[in-house]
């Protein structure tokens, strides 16, 4: 491949492969998010909902169009037409990386109300769908038949899941193009493996928020947590010397904070955020997807010898929903009554100069905890004084998984990052005609083995996208073709020689990449990545996940996954090179001998539609079996009369076909 072709080429593909774990940042998705904060806030007792809805109600102040009258509005249907304070966790992280961004997000921008929309729509498509289908004791102890049954209810639902997920990824990333990329450069959602099996609460703890370190969930919640309850003490000691509108735009900070905090204290419930984030990209998202959808059994730091099992992403149950909401209402509480002044927040100073704008951390750029800013007249050791109430919400959270070594967590690889793998094709396809006048239509067979290296991307979002990357070379052997180069009884006698497409091979070599509108333009957009990086990523993203006319995203179902695939994969193989190909050609005069023609022809073929079974969670290797059904043209040159010597060199035509494949993909992630 030419050069000037092969740098933007590849350039795209590492420009992929860096955002290719972005999915795997993410925890709940929005409408489980939010759910849990709807749990926290129905279940304050009544003294402290008084206090939620007149702060609530300052918070919507001058911006009453935009923020729902109700904080937590359970009845919210479809197409929201505002954002409660429930939404607001959900639009956290995920989709601001600040308290700050996330408060000019909700009111001033003009595409949030669309991810509510999709959100709303999530909510309603998962609810119909069984997150964990009843399974028998042991495989066969009720039948093979009941077994059999179950395994199809299974694949059922997480088809159905897939779907779902697959429509909401593709609306979300057109409402909020950053969504997929905003939280792929650090481990902010995900709680930091513990080192040793001895480590103690206390010592978890001083690891997690000590100033420089890694970046995490907690880290994250106890940073915003903070600034929403040092604003809370501060309404509660100036609450009656504040203008109004200082005290509402306080009182809007204070729970924004808050908010913001929660997204990630819900994140440490969900199991793939447990079990440990490390390793490369492909072994942090396919341990995340594993342990999300086969749930992991986990124990807490209130130490009671209680087990218990979480699931993760988009598959919520009802007991998880609740688990996690008691603990953010613990949270949320701390917040009420130290605005409210209640007594069990007596201890807690009051903090003179703590701003009154929500707070500007940078989760998304920011791989390391900072030091918190000090205003000179915060008391010494101001800090330990929020201990008891840190330690308090953080008891009952689940212990992480231990970092690498014994003990750890058994580890799953996506089909994410570079690979090299053996592919092993064998098709059939069906002729209109010859190069040459043939007795008509005919049936050609072939075998292909290759050696690939590539990027496999599949999944940026979620297991709908395909944004698998390879260039493959290899050998194709095809069998004579079932038609002749008439249909005399001499020539259908004559097998390979007569054939009106003689047995031959070739140089195969294949390409397979997404694209965002027409194929090929991720290549011909590549220079974005010089002054347009995150746009850029954006395409990048989209094109993954089915394009920007999402009519390639993968359509799961209880049997396997189908996918449209026109304009993603190229093959293209070269026939001549590897010996002298030669077809018979009628004579040039009547009643004169037949000609003898050689020739080379290129080999173009396009996948149309392509069918996997479902894949299994690896280690190193995968593999896989998939049917593509494929159009091509083989498109005769460089024709040559060989004998009778002296005769004309015909025209040869090009020969379209329509064939079915039958791939075996072998890849292993290094």
């Amino acid at each position: 491949m030419h050069l000037r072709i092969m740098k933007p080429l590849l350039i795209s593909l590492f420009a992929l492969a860096a955002w290719s774990a972005a999915g795997a940042a993410f925890a709940w998705v929005y409408p489980e998010h939010r759910n849990i904060a709807l749990l926290a806030v129905r279940d304050l007792d009544a003294q402290r909902r008084a206090v939620f809805d007149a702060l609530w109600r300052d918070a919507r102040a001058a911006h009453e169009k935009r923020l729902c009258e109700q904080g937590a509005d359970a009845a919210q249907g479809l197409a929201p037409s505002c954002i409660d304070w429930a939404a607001l966790s959900a639009i956290a992280g995920d989709h601001s990386c600040s308290s700050r961004e996330m408060t000019a997000t909700v009111l001033e921008s003009d595409w949030i109300l669309s991810v509510a929309d999709v959100a709303a729509q999530l909510n309603l498509d998962l609810s119909k769908i069984d997150v964990a289908p009843p399974v028998s004791q042991a495989p066969g102890s009720e039948g093979l038949v009941t077994d059999l049954r179950r395994r199809v209810q299974g694949e059922a639902a997480r088809a159905a899941r897939i779907n779902a997920l697959r429509t909401s990824d593709n609306r979300l990333q057109h409402a909020d193009p950053k969504l997929a990329t905003r939280a792929a450069s650090n481990n902010a959602h995900f709680l930091l493996p513990r080192p040793t099996t001895g480590v103690s609460g206390k010592e978890y703890a001083q690891l997690v928020l000590k100033p420089g370190s890694e970046i995490s969930a907690l880290g994250v919640y106890t940073w915003f947590h903070l600034s929403a309850i040092q604003k809370a003490t501060r309404l509660a000691s100036e609450g009656e010397q504040l203008t109004p509108q200082a005290r509402q735009a306080l009182a809007r900070a204070m729970l924004f904070d808050e908010a913001f905090a929660l997204h990630f204290l819900e994140d440490v419930f969900a199991a793939g955020h447990v079990a440990g984030t490390w390793g490369d990209a492909s072994q942090r998202k396919g341990t995340h997807d594993f342990y999300n959808e086969a749930g992991l059994e986990v124990f807490t730091w209130q130490g009671d010898g209680a087990s218990l099992v979480l699931m993760g992403d988009a598959h919520m149950r009802p007991e998880d929903a609740e688990r996690a909401s008691a603990v953010v209402r613990a949270s949320l509480e701390q917040i009420l009554d130290a605005a409210a002044g209640q007594p069990r927040a007596a201890g807690l100073p009051y903090l003179r100069g703590v701003p009154g704008e929500p707070d500007s951390f940078d989760v998304c750029k920011n791989n390391k905890l900072v030091q918190r800013p000090e205003a000179p007249q915060f008391p010494e050791g101001y800090r330990d004084a929020y201990a008891a109430d840190l330690a308090e919400v953080l008891r009952p959270t689940p212990i992480p998984g231990l970092g690498p070594g014994l003990g750890a967590m058994p580890r799953f690889r996506s089909e994410v990052g570079p690979f090299v793998g053996l592919a092993a094709m064998l098709d059939a396809r069906w002729l209109d005609d010859a190069f040459t006048d043939s007795d008509g239509s005919g049936l050609i067979g072939g075998v292909e083995l290759s050696a690939r290296a590539g990027l496999g991307l599949e999944g940026v979002m979620g297991d709908a996208g395909d944004g698998l990357v390879f260039l493959g070379l290899g050998l194709r052997g095809d069998a004579s073709s079932t038609n002749s180069v008439s249909d005399s009884a001499a020539a259908k006698a004559g097998g390979n020689l007569t054939a009106a497409i003689p047995s031959r091979a070739g140089i195969a070599t294949r390409l397979r990449m997404p694209f965002w509108l027409i194929p090929g333009d991720l290549i011909l957009l590549s220079p974005m990545l010089l002054f347009s990086p995150e746009k850029y990523a954006g395409i990048a993203v989209t094109a993954a996940n089915g394009g920007l006319i999402p009519w390639q995203s993968g359509m799961a179902t209880s049997i396997g996954r189908f996918q449209f695939v026109l304009g993603r994969e190229l093959g293209v193989t070269f026939y001549g090179y590897l010996g002298d190909d030669r077809v018979i050609a009628p004579s040039a005069t009547p009643g004169g001998p037949v000609r003898l023609v050689g020739y080379k022809s290129t080999l173009f073929d396009l996948p149309i539609l392509e069918y996997r079974t479902y894949r299994s969670f690896a280690s190193e290797q995968s593999s896989t079996l998939l049917f593509q059904l494929f159009t091509s043209a083989d498109v005769p040159h460089s024709a040559e009369t060989v004998s009778p010597a002296g005769a004309p060199t015909p025209d040869l035509k090009t020969v379209w076909s329509v064939g079915l494949r039958l791939v075996f993909d072998w890849r292993y992630y290094p």
